[in-house]
């Protein structure tokens, strides 16, 4: 099963999406004959992110023809997506021709949410590499930054004592104190004995600068209080 709903957000230079079914089919057989791919996409991600309309679909290669059968027979009885979440991800998967009077407006729009979400990914990356204590990798797509932090051990004792992970702990001290709602790694595993939290960088830029600066200024005050 793979999830492709960032293929569009790619922000690394020299990088680009290869979808599972496009590798899959260069692997050639008994690969591109026998195995099983369900594909997805959602218009409630990527450039799109019209997460209120609620649109996307699964492209399915070289399932059973059985399971096929019953999947099918699943999705007819359900009730179908709304009608505006249905018209937008027609768009999506057919977007404007040159030929066609909206191309250029499509184009520079498209693009310009794009830039803006690369330009934001890299003020992540460059205001927390700046802060003493947190890690961040380069946000190479998608929506989110994953980086590491370090906990002092008087603070990792005391998430201990309380039942939770070190950095649901700091998190957790980070929306009582700051407002500011961050996920933390030990939900998405993580190396033993690091400590992450993934936040989106979704804000407007003169709204994400003040945050990760305020949330900087928190860690250095955690830091500070369990050192």
């Amino acid at each position: 099963m793979a999830d492709e709903v960032y293929q569009d957000n790619v922000y690394a230079e020299g990088s680009q999406f290869h979808s599972f079914k496009k590798v899959l089919m260069e692997m050639g057989p008994p690969y591109s004959t026998q195995q099983e791919l369900a594909s997805f996409h959602s218009i409630s991600k990527g450039y799109m992110g019209e997460c209120g309309l609620r649109g996307g679909y699964v492209e399915v290669v070289n399932m059973d023809p059985a399971v096929q059968q019953q999947m099918q027979k699943m999705m007819s009885v359900r009730l179908c997506p709304p009608l505006p979440g249905q018209a937008v991800l027609d768009m999506v998967v057919s977007p404007p021709e040159p030929s066609d009077p909206s191309f250029t407006q499509f184009q520079a729009e498209k693009q310009a949410v794009l830039a803006d979400l690369a330009a934001k990914a890299k003020l992540t990356e460059k205001v927390f590499n700046a802060v003493p204590g947190i890690r961040c990798n380069p946000v190479q797509g998608a929506m989110y930054s994953f980086p590491r932090i370090e906990l002092p051990p008087r603070a990792i004792q005391r998430a201990k004592e309380l039942g939770l992970a070190p950095d649901m702990f700091f998190c957790l001290r980070l929306l009582e104190e700051t407002g500011i709602c961050v996920v933390p790694g030990s939900g998405f595993g993580q190396r033993e004995g690091t400590y992450h939290f993934r936040m989106t960088i979704l804000p407007a830029a003169e709204k994400l600068r003040p945050l990760l600066e305020k949330l900087s200024q928190f860690h250095a005050k955690f830091t500070r209080e369990y050192s």
